[in-house]
């Protein structure tokens, strides 16, 4: 067996290194772990937890969501798409002339318009968020890491990827144990 593929074997599934993976004790030592690697310049990280902590938006100077824009636009559609149909149906293909009322009225058709837009606001909610989060993904580099999964129940973490231009390995690690990191792993792809 040679030596590199020992050192490989020995270090994780994969042959290139993903990142970093630091454990915190607890949410405000990852928010303010998250302030830090902010004002340090880091732009590829991210933090996982069991539940939201209160402020971590602001220390990791995330921006509004643009996915609030994605309902509000799908909604609009849905309600034209609506709107427009009925007025097509009622008015040009199948007017039905009764007792004088107008072929074609907004206040009927309000209904299902509303339902529509309700319809096509969730759908492209949806379907923004999976395209700006980058899913579906088959398999992430953090699924394999023996330790995330405590992510869903206890542990807080934060990763650092190795594309980010301030990444440096050992320098990379020092600063996250400076920082309060628990521990610190090497996560391979």
């Amino acid at each position: 067996m040679t030596m590199e593929s020992n050192s490989t074997n020995s270090v994780g599934r994969g042959s290139r290194e993903y990142g970093l993976i630091a454990e915190f004790a607890g949410p405000d030592e990852v928010l303010r772990a998250a302030e830090r690697l902010r004002v340090a310049g880091f732009r590829l990280w991210d933090v996982f937890g069991p539940y939201p902590v209160p402020g971590m938006s602001a220390a990791m100077g995330l921006e509004k969501s643009p996915v609030g824009w994605f309902g509000f636009l799908g909604g609009a559609v849905g309600f034209t798409i609506a709107m427009a149909g009925i007025w097509y149906l009622n008015e040009v293909h199948y007017p039905l002339p009764i007792g004088g009322k107008p072929f074609f009225s907004p206040f009927s058709a309000f209904p299902t318009a509303f339902e529509l837009a309700i319809l096509f606001a969730a759908i492209a909610t949806f379907l923004g968020l999976l395209a700006l989060i980058g899913l579906p993904r088959g398999r992430h580099p953090l699924f394999g890491h023996r330790r995330f999964a405590l992510a869903t129940r206890d542990r807080f973490f934060v990763v650092i990827e190795s594309a980010d231009p301030n990444y440096h390995l050992e320098n990379t690690r020092r600063f996250l144990e400076t920082i309060g990191a628990v521990s610190v792993e090497v996560v391979m792809m």
